[in-house]
């Protein structure tokens, strides 16, 4: 009986791990293309993907934002240096604000990246500014 019950939890802890690498992969797969929706500026095709990735996953923007990186650039720094506007403003509303005067990957929070590549003018910038 004992035996039944621990091969019983080591195909069901196996199944598990199998099924959460399977997501990982899925969800690799349904972000593959953000970085071109966010360089083409499509904010229709950015929210529909961003509501597939929330109905079948259960993540919001905040949960693979820092996950993400197109060329060595977070989202919003992409959207800044394609000028895609629509998409980086969406981007900026949808970012909780706390999670916007944090440092990124490079140590740079959005603002001190911003202002060392000259982009203050940018109508990106000035959502920022109102966001943080």
């Amino acid at each position: 009986m004992l035996k039944i019950v621990k091969t019983s939890l080591v195909i069901a802890a196996s199944t598990l791990a199998f099924s959460n690498a399977a997501q990982a992969d899925d969800i690799n797969e349904a972000l593959a293309n953000i970085c071109t929706i966010v360089q083409a500026d499509d904010k229709g095709e950015l929210r529909k993907k961003m509501r597939s990735v929330q109905s079948d996953y259960k993540l919001k923007l905040r949960d693979y934002y820092s996950g993400i990186s197109c060329n060595g650039q977070s989202l919003i720094r992409t959207a800044l240096t394609n000028n895609a506007v629509e998409v980086g403003t969406l981007l900026v509303k949808k970012m909780p604000s706390k999670d916007l005067a944090q440092p990124e990957s490079d140590g740079k929070t959005l603002q001190a990246w911003i202002a060392e590549q000259g982009l203050q003018s940018s109508p990106i910038s000035v959502e920022l500014d109102g966001r943080i």
